[in-house]
């Protein structure tokens, strides 16, 4: 039995990262940031069953000595804490290279210095920039376009140094855009679900036109199993993707339709991007990850709303969701 940690489990991903760790018999400790609530994010919506069986460890990715302390014992970490909203970044910068490099980095060290059999360390499909060709394949040139997104270069790098120089086993998992229950509302699918099931009938979004890379949260986590339990991924760089792409407005519209018909699309000067920010274009190729692993995503675009807005739908959901701020 491995013994796997997951950092960031108490966010969206890892959370549910974890619940399928511990589905399919690992051993799973789960690295939540420590707060005076001692909350541990998504991981307290778990039944006591599943949460039994999960070791907790509480502390913050930017101090080396909880990192190391966390990573005792372990033969394979997934590390996905970061700072990733984008609209935050912009205004608090230092704090993303804390975290996000800087972060990597403790985890990379402590990886190399306890012999930890594999490190998956959590990219983002935003280093890309605007697509410059479609489909983007990992050898896409890295843009900067955020500061958020910079920091993920920043981050992607060093953990590609730590292979070169040391032969540390990591990979670098690039999931494109992933959604599902329990995503933030920072994000745009539960921006619009959360407004529609408000009763709102203008729903406020930024910039309609750019194209996104949709990918249902079970077929990003499952993606993350296949690629650990491969040789052949270590030292690469791994999109997880779908291939297809859809405009923010014609997602919002599918959206629209599916829950209150009436609304229409009211675009709010507050939530775009600057000019040269704004990411116009993701469509991610997944020929590398389909040539070394045996993944192939499982839902559809549609299939994956569906169980979105179902889980958003129920009373003890949208309940932690704050639909009448734009959520930074």
């Amino acid at each position: 039995m491995k013994t796997v940690l997951v950092t960031g489990a108490d966010g969206f991903i890892g959370s549910h990262l974890v619940e399928k760790l511990v589905d399919e018999g690992f051993k799973v400790k789960a690295f939540v940031y420590y707060n005076s609530f001692n909350s541990w994010g998504w991981l307290d919506t778990f039944p006591k069953e599943k949460i039994n069986k999960i070791e907790i460890f509480a502390g913050d990715v930017r101090d080396p000595n909880g990192v190391r302390t966390a990573m005792k014992g372990v033969d394979i970490v997934y590390h996905l804490a970061a700072l990733i909203a984008i609209p935050y970044s912009y205004h608090s910068p230092d704090s993303y290279v804390d975290t996000n490099v800087k972060g990597t980095l403790n985890i990379l060290q402590a990886a190399r210095d306890l012999n930890i059999e594999r490190v998956l360390v959590t990219s983002t499909s935003e280093v890309y920039g605007t697509a410059l060709y479609v489909p983007i394949d990992e050898k896409h040139p890295k843009q900067g376009q955020s500061p958020y997104s910079a920091s993920k270069i920043g981050a992607d790098a060093m953990a590609d140094s730590f292979y070169r120089s040391f032969n540390l086993p990591v990979t670098i998992v690039r999931p494109f855009n992933t959604f599902g229950p329990r995503q933030s509302a920072r994000a745009v699918i539960p921006t619009i679900i959360t407004q529609l099931l408000a009763g709102k009938t203008e729903i406020k979004l930024g910039a309609l036109h750019p194209t996104r890379d949709l990918l249902f949260v079970k077929d990003t986590v499952a993606a993350f199993v296949a690629i650990a339990n491969s040789k052949e991924t270590i030292g690469h760089e791994i999109n997880i993707a779908t291939q297809q792409e859809i405009s923010i407005q014609d997602l919002a519209q599918h959206l629209i339709n599916s829950i209150n018909p009436n609304a229409k699309i009211i675009s709010d000067d507050i939530r775009l991007r600057p000019e040269k920010s704004e990411v116009e274009r993701l469509l991610g190729s997944a020929e590398k990850i389909k040539s070394l692993t045996n993944w192939k995503p499982e839902y559809t675009l549609e299939q994956g709303l569906k169980h979105t807005i179902e889980w958003f739908s129920q009373s003890e959901n949208i309940k932690n969701y704050k639909a009448d701020i734009y959520n930074v």
